[in-house]
């Protein structure tokens, strides 16, 4: 079972009423609160107008009809680029890339356009009103072009915020976070989840703070840091590790990539003096480094082992091959027993 609920604070889940949602139902029930509470509210992108490929806005069109909710053609620079110009005009723009892997033709309109925007203008203009919105990470079959992580690429890029939740209370608490901060936002949405990750979601709208990395679990011995999917394979480690080993780990799910959680990163690390980054992406120049590198500054003295990364290869992402290309439990687990023994 890749999803249990995660949450600390139960405060989330007191708000009422709540209703069952799995992660592509809670991402639907973001759009629909804000299409019903913002008449400038747009959504587009290839096929969102019978519901999209994972289903995440069906009966939007139907409800808010075809100017609000429409498709485009199949042209990621073309998509990004409307959003961009849409959300400039005073739109709240949110455009949908069909997976991850193919938000790259559109990589200049993010990265030369909409970051920089408001930067170039002298904060006359801006379009902090654009949140995209993406399918990401593995699947279990999606080989080469349905399976990558690209947020490492987003993270070098000042001017955007980079999102990934774990769960469905966190996805849409996040993503309503992204459409209402006033800076262009992606959204990494982890797709294996949409359907295994169920939980009790309130209705009504609700934010979570961005840039504000959660502690899951509390712990000792050593810090694990990931982002959406990966949370949960740490979680089973962080388990393993405390029957096999009574290691005790502290479990903290980084929530957003750009700009990232330094405080509470580094507080547990001079707590634990171990530290395991653990994401699907290829190892070099992956978000790891960077987490890796500023707590090596920050906690240099604390730190009782070599900061650990267990993440995906340097190779392209395979297809029967994904088993032993993944970083799964196993091999972070080992990891961890590197780290305590050294």
């Amino acid at each position: 079972q890749i999803f249990q609920p995660l949450h600390k604070f139960v405060m989330l889940t007191d708000l009422s009423p709540t209703t069952k949602m799995n992660l592509f139902q809670s991402v639907t029930s973001a759009l629909d609160n804000t299409l019903a509470s913002d008449p400038t509210a747009v959504i587009f992108g290839e096929d969102v107008a019978f519901g999209g490929v994972f289903r995440c806005t069906v009966g939007l069109r139907d409800k808010y009809g075809k100017d609000r909710v429409f498709n485009t053609p199949l042209c990621e620079q073309g998509i990004v680029g409307f959003g961009i110009g849409a959300a400039v005009a005073g739109a709240t723009a949110i455009a949908e890339i069909q997976f991850a892997d193919y938000i790259y033709p559109a990589f200049d309109q993010i990265v030369n356009e909409a970051a920089k925007y408001r930067y170039r203008s002298g904060n006359l203009f801006d379009c902090g009103n654009l949140t995209i919105r993406a399918p990401w990470g593995c699947v279990g079959h999606g080989s080469l072009y349905h399976s990558q992580s690209p947020e490492a690429f987003f993270a070098h890029c000042p001017g955007i915020k980079v999102v990934i939740p774990r769960g469905p209370v966190q996805c849409k608490g996040l993503l309503l976070s992204c459409i209402a901060d006033q800076n262009p936002c992606i959204f990494f949405e982890p797709k294996i989840l949409y359907r295994a990750a169920v939980e009790q979601v309130p209705t009504e709208a609700y934010t979570i703070p961005l840039s504000q990395a959660e502690v899951i679990q509390e712990g000792s011995d050593v810090t694990l840091v990931a982002w959406g999917t990966q949370i949960h394979v740490l979680r089973e480690v962080a388990n393993m590790a405390q029957e096999k080993l009574g290691v005790s780990c502290e479990l903290i799910d980084l929530q957003t990539i750009l700009p990232w959680d330094t405080e509470t990163v580094c507080k547990s690390v001079a707590k634990t003096g171990r530290l395991l980054i653990s994401h699907e992406a290829p190892i070099t120049g992956g978000f790891a480094a960077e987490i890796s590198s500023t707590v090596q500054e920050e906690c240099f003295l604390n730190l009782e082992a070599p900061i650990a990364r267990v993440c995906g290869y340097d190779t392209p992402f395979p297809h029967i091959f994904e088993p032993f290309y993944i970083p799964d439990k196993w091999k972070c687990f080992d990891a961890v027993k590197k780290l305590i023994s050294f």
